[in-house]
C-alpha cells in the first residue's frame, strides 16, 4: 500500500471546504475497520485513508501548512500504513468507567501480546507489539497499544480466494473468539493485502 506524501494532502483551504463529506466517508469506511473482541477490547485496522484522516486533522488541529513540518506529520503517520503483506491496528481496551478500567489494566499486563488473528487452517498469527515505545510499566498495561500483524503469502493466497479470518485474546483474565470476523471487515482487510 502506497504511502502519504504532501501531494496527497489537501491544503488547510481545501481541506475546510472539503472536511464535512470527507470524513463522512472515513467514518463509513471505518465502520468496516473496527474489530471488537469481547466487550472490552477492540482492533482498529489503519489503512492509507485512516492515516490520511489522521494527517489532515492533526494539520488542522496545529494550524501546520510548512513543508517542514508536514512532512513530520507523515513521518509520524506513515508507517502505520500496512505495507501489502500485513496488517497494523490501534489495539484499545475500552472501559466507560475510569476506575474499572484503571483496574483492569493492572490484572490485562502482557494482553497485547495475548491477541490473534487466524486465516483459515493456518497457525494463529502473534502480533508485533508496540514497536514505538514501551507502553507498559511494572504495574499496568496501557489502554491503547500498536500491533502488526504479519502475513505470509500462503495466508495471503488464501484470504483472496475466501478462507475464514478468525480473531481472539487468550489472556488469563481477558479470553474472548471472534469465529468468523464479519464479512465486512474481513473484505476490508483483505483489501489490504497485496497478490
Amino acid at each position: 500500500m502506497n504511502k502519504l506524501n504532501r501531494a496527497d494532502l489537501f491544503t488547510l483551504e481545501k481541506y475546510a471546504e472539503l472536511r464535512s463529506k470527507f470524513r463522512e466517508h472515513v467514518m463509513a469506511h471505518k465502520r468496516n475497520r473496527r474489530l471488537p473482541i469481547g466487550p472490552h477490547a477492540a482492533l482498529y485496522f489503519e489503512d492509507r485513508l485512516t492515516m490520511q484522516y489522521q494527517v489532515q486533522e492533526m494539520l488542522r488541529a496545529e494550524r501546520i501548512f510548512e513543508a517542514a513540518a508536514i512532512d513530520e506529520e507523515l513521518a509520524a503517520y506513515n508507517p502505520l500504513i500496512p505495507d501489502g503483506h500485513n496488517w497494523k491496528a490501534t489495539f484499545m481496551i475500552e472501559y466507560a468507567d475510569e476506575a474499572e478500567r484503571r483496574r483492569a489494566l493492572t490484572r490485562m499486563k502482557g494482553i497485547e501480546t495475548a491477541v490473534w488473528l487466524k486465516v483459515g487452517g493456518f497457525d494463529p498469527i502473534a502480533p508485533v507489539a508496540d514497536e514505538d515505545l514501551e507502553r507498559e510499566d511494572g504495574e499496568k498495561t496501557s489502554a491503547v497499544h500498536f500491533l502488526r500483524f504479519e502475513l505470509s503469502p500462503p495466508m495471503i493466497a488464501a484470504l483472496k480466494r475466501g478462507a475464514a479470518l478468525h480473531a481472539g485474546i487468550d489472556h488469563p483474565v481477558y479470553r474472548h473468539t471472534v469465529t468468523p470476523v464479519a464479512q465486512g471487515i474481513r473484505d476490508s482487510l483483505v483489501a489490504d493485502l497485496d497478490g
